[in-house]
């Protein structure tokens, strides 16, 4: 646990092969002491996929902190941008996607890439901060695709942004303020991709953090963990005064 001059945050996090999978190719980076998580889903099959994955991991693990969001915004996104540089050069198809949250304060950042996603349990309610990069997320903005068919959809993993996939990197970001008692998670398509936001919420309002995180889990489990799933689940509270 970890905290600002005001604020508080605590994180959990959790990833798993998943039942079909051999090989795990998401990773996590889970830093409550400076106010950053990540999550990443590498793709391309094999080691290819691993390893673009690793390299961003590796690359915001070991970024170091800056006490100015939009700087440290802006040095998140030159560290994912140069990971991009160097796969795209040397990586063929591999890419992966990505989704990060900075807190400072009682202010937070999100950046990210693909379908890996930022939701947050407010009041009771669970809202989506991020949109899925991805051809499904299109259709259904369209109109073409109604939401209550997207659950699933064979169309749903075809991403349209990843970080080491094409030659221009997109990367999104969205800004906001902390409410005491928030709830953020991240996590690879792994666990929203097989489990419906319904239960998502219901089950991160477990008051555990831990037994939430596992309870998330075990639903991706029982649903049949066709996928590597990644989980980080961070919650916020204003600091008591000593």
């Amino acid at each position: 646990m970890a905290a600002s001059s005001t604020w508080r945050y605590r994180s959990v996090a959790r990833t798993d092969v998943g039942l079909v999978r051999t090989r795990n190719e998401d990773g996590l980076v889970d830093r409550p002491e400076d106010g950053l998580w990540a999550v990443v889903d590498g793709m391309g099959g094999h080691a290819g996929g691993a390893r673009a994955s690793g390299l961003i991991r590796d690359a915001l693990a070991q970024l170091a902190t800056i006490p100015d969001v939009d700087a440290w915004v802006s040095a998140v996104r030159a560290r994912i941008e140069e990971v991009h540089a160097q796969l795209h050069a040397t990586a063929g198809r591999a890419g992966s996607t990505v989704v990060v949250l900075l807190a400072l304060g009682g202010r937070f950042a999100c950046i990210w890439a693909g379908d890996s996603r930022l939701q947050r349990w407010r009041g009771g309610q669970l809202e989506r901060l991020s949109r899925d990069h991805s051809l499904l997320e299109e259709l259904v903005a369209s109109g073409t695709v109604p939401p209550e068919q997207a659950h699933r959809h064979p169309l749903a993993n075809r991403i349209t942004r990843a970080v080491g996939i094409g030659q221009r990197l997109e990367l999104e970001v969205v800004r906001g303020e902390f409410a005491p008692g928030d709830r953020y998670l991240l996590s690879s398509d792994g666990l929203h991709g097989v489990v419906r936001e319904e239960q998502i919420a219901e089950l991160m309002a477990t008051p555990d953090l831990d037994l939430a995180a596992d309870r998330l889990l075990a639903a991706v489990r029982q649903a049949g963990a066709p996928d590597n799933v990644t989980i980080v689940l961070v919650g916020v509270e204003r600091a008591t005064a000593s």
